[in-house]
């Protein structure tokens, strides 16, 4: 597997931010970061993030290959299809993340962050020297703009922070207060996160519209300097740009160019990395990085293959179930697809049984539940609940073992009593559910999907239901359709990617909150609405302690997993790249590892020759 589309779907975690740990002190002045809880890792006088290589050259070019293509360049709203990317390279927020620390932002477009000590309100001071890439200064009156319009009319992912702002206010003549109208100590980090956009840029124009026409102008190292519609994108790093001495940027942006190649599918993608038209590439699939990356140019030396190790959570990936369908809505319908899922085989078939399954939402972390009985301070928030939590979730909850066979006789057994507990029979080898009717249902793909072996999967998969009388559909459609069915909740079971940080936050209720699940555009496509998982993410938000912080995610992950609403399949505990000798990363790795301003933020261009 490429990454490709785990990590667009990650890209979407930026608004997921994390958690440093230790006890809360009341302050009220300026300071140079802030953490959620306690004092940021780095002094006022830090010279570079600790994960950064302030000597790095500067020169030389990356080029990745994305699978799919695109229609737009704006990131910021919820009309076309845009290269992932383009929100974390080319705009910049008042803060930036170190992706070293769970949870802490430093002053990047602000010089300075100030809270109130129950986190009502926070104000920022912008640095005097912030420019956009125009050399026009950042004023007060852009930032104000930028949070208000991408708040009112911007992508939903900014919808639910604007929502809880009370008032807005510029303070001075380089200073802006935010207040807010919910009890959510995350919103003082999470609104210092938003991309600041030029206002003067689109007072003649709808930016709900844009698309390829106008390329928005902002404050980043890059800038979108050559394109062609659904084959390539081509930034530039500007030699002017104004952030080039800020100790937060030393040791970033090192590279000259950064240009995505868009291709067809995975394997023509491969292609072209062994052919020299790209020089980077991740691969998650165990078995194709042991087997397949033994060409000539790894062989000489000129292509490394690197492995670089996180420590966050494991995220979700798999094919969810759509709980607006009748069909998924019973919990023992969507247990019968697990439990007909074989994984133990599929997994053998398509990474020669190299990598571990997805066990939990939070699984490979501090934040993951266990599979025991609840005990303690998770039992004590979900119990109030109790009647209404899907099995296993007080009790305990472990996904299904197969025996590996390519039968599954045990997880088939186990499917088909599921169904006729639910009031599923069977007439003539066809299954007809408690009205009497077939039962059939649409698996929805993406013909441009990155991931080469989703369809071999679902191929593995599909005998099995076809065993239990079940009608199964696959319908590919190109990714301008599969972005429209799936923001319009338009599927049954399509394949699913939502990653996850040692850090959730109000990014939760966009993914599976309530509300989110009747929101067009949300991530929450299966469709959860739950008043435990509402419930839990409310105690993530308002936490004062590690430990109910960690308590209150360890119950969420009970619930949404015991909620059988993803087939879980495998996990990646590191990210496999391959790249030319000449491209460079940190010996320090970050807690978050190869993450979204990971590569190629701190990578660089050196010949070692």
């Amino acid at each position: 597997m490429t990454r490709t589309q785990i990590f667009r779907t990650i890209a979407i975690l930026g608004a997921a931010l994390g958690l440093g740990f230790g006890p809360h002190e009341a302050w009220a002045e300026p300071r140079h970061g802030i953490a959620m809880y306690g004092e940021p890792a780095l002094p006022p006088d830090f010279e570079a993030l600790p994960y950064a290589n302030p000597e790095a050259p500067k020169g030389g070019r990356i080029v990745v290959g994305e699978v799919g293509s695109f229609d737009s360049l704006n990131p910021h709203v919820l009309k076309g299809s845009v290269p992932w990317q383009l929100r974390f390279l080319t705009y910049e927020s008042l803060m930036g993340r170190s992706y070293d620390e769970p949870f802490t932002l430093y002053g990047l477009l602000a010089e300075s962050i100030e809270v109130a000590d129950d986190r009502s309100w926070t104000e920022f001071t912008l640095r005097e020297e912030a420019a956009f890439s125009d050399g026009t200064p950042v004023t007060i009156e852009d930032v104000m703009w930028s949070y208000e319009t991408l708040g009112t009319q911007g992508h939903p992912r900014y919808l639910g922070t604007w929502s809880q702002v009370e008032s807005m206010e510029q303070t001075g003549p380089r200073s802006v207060r935010f207040t807010f109208n919910t009890e959510n100590r995350e919103l003082a980090l999470l609104i210092g996160l938003r991309p600041i956009l030029k206002k003067a840029q689109w007072d003649d124009k709808d930016i709900t519209q844009s698309g390829l026409e106008t390329i928005p102008i902002a404050t980043a190292p890059y800038t979108v300097t050559d394109f062609e519609a659904g084959r390539f994108v081509e930034l530039t790093r500007n030699p002017d740009y104004w952030g080039r001495d800020l100790p937060f940027m030393q040791g970033q942006a090192n590279l000259d160019t950064i240009r995505m190649e868009f291709y067809a599918d995975a394997q023509v993608l491969f292609e072209a990395f062994k052919a020299g038209q790209i020089n980077s590439i991740r691969e998650t699939n165990a078995e194709t990085w042991e087997t397949q990356y033994d060409f000539p140019a790894v062989r000489s030396g000129e292509v490394v293959k690197s492995e670089i190790p996180h420590k966050r959570p494991t995220g979700i990936t798999g094919f969810v179930m759509n709980t607006r369908n009748p069909l998924f809505s019973d919990w023992r319908v969507r247990e019968a697809m697990i439990q007909a899922f074989n994984f133990e085989f599929i997994n053998e078939t398509m990474t020669g049984g190299r990598q571990p399954r997805i066990t939990s939402y939070f699984s490979n972390s501090q934040l993951g539940m266990t599979h025991d009985p609840a005990e303690g301070r998770v039992a004590q928030l979900l119990q109030p609940y109790a009647d209404n939590l899907p099995p296993g979730t007080l009790e305990g909850y472990t996904l299904p073992e197969g025996d590996g066979s390519a039968r599954n006789r045990q997880g088939l057994r186990a499917a088909m009593r599921l169904m006729e507990e639910a009031g599923y029979t069977i007439d003539q080898g066809r299954m007809l559910d408690p009205q009497g009717r077939p039962v059939s249902f649409e698996i929805l793909l993406p013909t441009s999907t990155p991931e080469a072996d989703v369809g071999t999967i679902v191929d593995l998969y599909l005998p099995a239901l076809e065993r239990m009388g079940i009608e199964v559909d696959v319908s590919r459609v190109d990714r301008a359709q599969f972005n429209r069915r799936t923001e319009a909740f338009d599927f049954d079971m399509t394949f699913y990617t939502r990653g996850l940080s040692l850090s959730p936050g109000n990014e939760q209720k966009l993914y599976w909150g309530a509300a989110a699940a009747d929101t067009p555009g949300s991530m929450n496509w299966m469709g959860v609405q739950s008043p435990a998982v509402d419930a839990m993410i409310d105690t993530i938000l308002t936490s004062e302690s590690r430990e109910d912080f960690t308590a209150a995610t360890r119950a969420l992950d009970r619930v949404l997993t015991a909620g059988r609403y993803v087939i879980p399949i495998y996990q990646w505990r590191e990210s496999r790249i391959a790249h030319v000798k000449e491209l460079h990363f940190p010996d320090r790795i970050p807690i978050y590892g190869d993450f979204i301003n990971f590569h190629p933020d701190v990578w660089w261009w050196e010949d070692d020759g």
